[in-house]
């Protein structure tokens, strides 16, 4: 039986390459996107669905999906101060994964970040490492952690220190082998097929995707 797919995030760098995936599995007979803004898509899987997500316990009714993908993120940048980045970057994604657990949903699948540990002295990691231990208590039969390193592909915003960063581990790229292959950057393309691929995959339990596995698992996707 086809099942509905949640997708939080999906205009940003990771959620722009996954929702066209979802839309064309015939896993999913239903697409249902949540956000903010509507996107600028026409699909007949596709639901958008327009809310707050100051209020997401309001909607808790039209969060019912049978896999969660949360691809929810932002920098310290972009979001102007701790505790702006502590709400995109944890509360939002744990009340979605709490809500929607609740909902009976089966699998969540949720975008976290290489070097996630919540005893790490570096606040960006140390949010991803307290988000992921905050869903690994949700009662998914799956919750799957991806932890890519340093994304590729096209942003809609400039962030010049992560060009710089793509264009010299590019460079590196050949000499990143063995346990640093997953220092490696990655094409947020690759980190999407590797999202749908292990929710097709109907696993159980808790998995953490090291960015080396992501790349792994989004070829065999490919």
């Amino acid at each position: 039986m086809q099942k509905t797919a949640l997708i939080a995030g999906a205009s940003g760098l990771i959620g722009s390459q996954l929702l066209p995936l979802l839309l064309a599995s015939d896993r999913y007979a239903k697409v249902i996107a949540v956000g903010r803004r509507p996107l600028p898509i026409v699909h007949p899987k596709l639901e958008q669905r327009l809310l707050d997500f100051d209020h997401l316990e309001e909607h808790r009714f039209a969060l019912i999906a049978d896999d969660v993908y949360c691809c929810l993120g932002t920098t310290m940048r972009q979001a102007g101060s701790k505790k702006a980045f502590y709400t995109v970057d944890y509360l939002y994604v744990v009340k979605l994964a709490a809500l929607t657990a609740g909902n009976f949903a089966a699998q969540l699948l949720v975008v976290s970040a290489m070097g996630a540990d919540e005893k790490s002295r570096v606040y960006y990691n140390r949010v991803k490492g307290e988000m992921e231990q905050a869903v690994r208590q949700t009662p998914f039969r799956a919750v799957h952690l991806f932890r890519p390193s340093l994304l590729l592909g096209e942003r809609s915003e400039q962030r010049t220190g992560e060009r710089l960063g793509a264009v010299l581990l590019r460079v590196l790229r050949p000499v990143l082998r063995g346990p640093l292959r997953r220092y490696r950057a990655i094409d947020a393309a690759a980190v999407a097929r590797a999202m749908l691929r292990a929710a097709e995959q109907n696993g159980t339990g808790i998995q953490v995707h090291p960015s080396d596995a992501i790349e792994a698992l989004g070829r065999a996707a490919g």
